[in-house]
């Protein structure tokens, strides 16, 4: 390591603690302090009000404005004790982040130059106003019409962060438009929910509502502080956008699994402490593959507060990295050579009678149902695949996407040999066969019956974007840093038309003269069999499943600009209108801010990565090539012809191969710089999206090859940027 480089690592060590002890004392002491839990509220609130709230967010029912200024009375209390002085509507903006404007408690008691107090009303809990033109809007809301509202979301629990309470809400724009990834989440999940619901009732009419469910898996790199800040690539876009390979990486598999290390270990029990504290149960920590990778991950929740969970936890970690030397990567492939990182989203939808509708049952009606869930899911993602892709595509998650470490970019299923074996059975049985009529009207399905220990023995393939894993689907290709809503929004939304179809389906065919489950087992075939393309179980790495997807129809598209495009099929509209998701105009709306984004992304990349190949690689490079030119010069003046041309022939070939990289540099630089102008002239997002992807992004690796070469090459002293070796491994 160079003497800056190690300068800059020594100074952050010296001004972070290496290790924070966390209270000896049981979690449940601490478990939800800063949260507005309902056993909270209880304290604050009456019960009546606590019954509202509990219904509204359990059983739809509209919140009486009425009760809002007992709320926020009984919330002011409880934050102010906690030492809040301000509040603010946090709510997430199309931007994968969290957004937040605050105001204190502070109001004069009668007027101007009166006495001041503080005041938190039912009016100011309920709604806010913020920016609207500010966020990305995709035309939505013009510069000059800045109004839009953000809307408490009771079904949220607000928290008190630092000396600030967060309500979390909704953000809409003036007219009523979604601005924000929450209020179609919420829209997602009430489709899903009526719409399972309707279907369970055909088995048991005591359901009465549909959850659906989250689990995320949250991957992530830590790097030291120090080197952190003398990578402007790091700084500026969350990667490195240059840097070889280090001669050992995660080739011996000796990271996964393997022992924490201390300053590591300090940082997660530090984050599980926080995390506790606003009742966010995290369950699992472990190294990950890559050299100084890691991973944590909840017990599963609710996917309206999983989702906010996560974002919570994103934040967190940021904050509680920095207290022990560190900063958190969550870029989806900070490194080149070595795995990227995801946030793999297990999905599950279960009843309000305590039933997993992907759980195999212990009886064959019970099975059924779960087929009836299980083959409708994979209806949904065969006839949305391509938008599937679009929910977790992006400018950062393209570059882990079908590498040989994470999902490809074509969605398939995964049921493993147990359940296809199932599905093919039941679909080449017939009725009469898997219908055994008794006093009971037994069903067989043509199998005795599916066992339990499923839940054990379905193995996993970690090359499927959307894997059965025994009792809830994993949708793997979500992107590290990416908001979950928009995966669950996609997913939920196509369950939601699916099942309200298969529903019109079976309802005819009873209709027509069918019994109720002749009629499900007569469509659960044809589903079957229309829905095979989407499901393999082979390596999704390999290009022969590439051909073989594109036979099948499958969405094979690999621009993330043109993938986008899935939104606003005529399909996807129907399908998001249809079930009061999101209106046209909100999907195209999305996709302007997507293309923008997209573009902006590889655009601050492009100056980065330019700048840093010319005013860092450059110099430094011809710098040390001036060095070994006056070697040669001094070789020749101290020896003889024959014998100097022999010892300077090393320096002399450095050089010239030097110059070949540095031309090459320069040369490809300028050329991106040029297709980057003429893209910025492009009025239409899109085409200058596509033309970002097409014409600007192939630079990037031409000149990261050559800048890399150097590397190998100069002098370490002389080398500015921390290498991977550096970077890579904590000490």
């Amino acid at each position: 390591m160079s003497t800056l480089r190690f300068k800059a690592v020594e100074e952050a060590f010296k001004k972070k603690a290496l290790d924070v002890q966390v209270p000896a004392r049981h979690i449940a002491d601490y478990y939800g302090k800063y949260v507005f839990t309902t056993s909270t509220m209880a304290k604050y609130l009456s019960k009546d009000v606590v019954n509202a709230i509990q219904n509204a967010v359990k059983n739809g029912e509209t919140l009486d404005r009425s009760i809002a200024d007992d709320v926020a009375a009984g919330m002011k209390q409880w934050a102010m004790e906690l030492g809040a002085t301000h509040y603010t509507h946090w709510f997430q903006p199309l931007t994968d982040g969290t957004a937040q404007k605050h105001d204190s408690f502070i109001d004069y008691a009668a007027g101007p130059g009166e006495t001041v107090i503080e005041d938190f009303s039912g009016k100011l809990l309920a709604q806010q106003e913020p920016d609207a033109s500010s966020f990305p809007n995709g035309g939505i809301r013009s510069t000059f019409e800045a109004r839009g509202y953000t809307a408490w979301d009771p079904s949220s629990p607000a928290f008190v962060m630092d000396d600030t309470l967060c309500i979390p809400t909704i953000f809409i724009s003036y007219t009523g438009e979604s601005l924000d990834m929450k209020a179609p989440l919420l829209k997602a999940l009430n489709a899903v929910d009526k719409a399972a619901t309707a279907v369970c009732q055909m088995f048991n009419p005591k359901v009465k509502k549909v959850y659906s469910y989250l689990g995320w898996e949250q991957e992530y790199f830590l790097v030291d502080e120090g080197l952190y800040a003398t990578r402007p690539d790091l700084l500026l876009t969350g990667r490195t956008l240059l840097g070889h390979e280090s001669a050992k990486n995660q080739q011996l598999d000796d990271h996964y699994f393997g022992s924490i290390p201390g300053r590591v270990s300090a940082f997660m029990k530090d984050l599980e402490f926080e995390a506790y504290k606003y009742g966010i149960p995290l369950k699992t920590r472990h190294n990950e593959v890559a050299p100084n990778q890691f991973e944590l991950a909840p017990i599963f929740g609710e996917t309206n507060l999983a989702v906010d969970q996560n974002l919570l936890v994103m934040s967190l970690m940021r904050k509680v990295a920095r207290r022990h030397g560190f900063r958190v990567l969550l870029h989806e492939k900070p490194f080149a050579g070595i795995n990227g990182s995801g946030k793999h989203n297990n999905w599950s939808l279960g009843t309000d009678t305590g039933v997993g509708l992907f759980t195999p049952g212990k009886t064959p009606e019970e099975n059924l149902q779960f087929v009836t869930f299980l083959v409708n899911a994979l209806m949904a993602v065969y006839k949305n695949n391509g938008l599937l892709k679009a929910s977790i595509s992006s400018a950062t998650n393209a570059h882990r996407l079908g590498a040989n470490e994470a999902p490809p970019a074509i969605i398939s299923a995964f049921l493993g040999t147990q359940i296809s074996a199932i599905l093919e059975k039941i679909e080449n049985a017939t009725a009469e066969e898997a219908i055994v009529m008794s006093s009971k009207k037994k069903l067989s399905l043509g199998i005795a019956h599916i066992p339990e220990v499923l839940l054990d023995n379905t193995d996993r393939n970690r090359t499927s974007p959307f894997a059965f894993t025994g009792n809830r689907f994993e949708f793997r290709a979500v992107g590290s840093v990416a908001n979950c809503s928009s995966a669950m929004i996609a997913l939920n939304t196509a369950m939601a038309a699916q099942l309200k179809e298969f529903k019109a389906t079976v309802d005819a065919r009873i209709a027509a003269g069918n019994t109720k489950e002749k009629a499900i087992f007569e469509t659960l075939k044809e589903y079957i069999k229309v829905s095979k393309p989407i499901c393999f179980d082979g390596n999704g790495y390999s290009d022969e499943w590439k051909r073989e997807a594109a036979r099948r129809g499958l969405d094979c598209e690999t621009s993330v600009p043109e993938i986008f495009k899935c939104y606003t099929t005529p399909e996807s509209i129907r399908m998001f209108e249809e079930t009061g998701v999101m209106t046209e105009k909100e999907l195209h709306a999305r996709n302007e801010v997507k293309w923008e984004i997209y573009t902006k992304k590889i655009q601050i990349e492009a100056r980065v990565l330019g700048d840093l190949a010319i005013n860092h690689i450059v110099p430094i490079a011809t710098r040390y090539q001036s060095l070994l030119l006056d070697n040669v010069y001094k070789i020749k003046a101290v020896y003889p012809a024959e014998r100097a041309e022999e010892l300077s022939a090393m320096d002399a070939s450095l050089v010239e191969t030097i110059a070949e990289h540095v031309s090459a540099i320069k040369a490809n630089v300028d050329a991106m710089v040029e297709a980057r102008k003429v893209a910025n002239r492009i009025e239409s997002e899109y085409r200058k999206a596509v033309a970002y992807h097409d014409t600007v992004l192939p630079y990037f690796d031409i000149i990261r090859y050559h800048a890399d070469k150097l590397e190998l090459i100069v002098d370490d002293e002389m080398w500015s940027l921390p290498k991977y070796r550096e970077l890579l491994f904590i000490r």
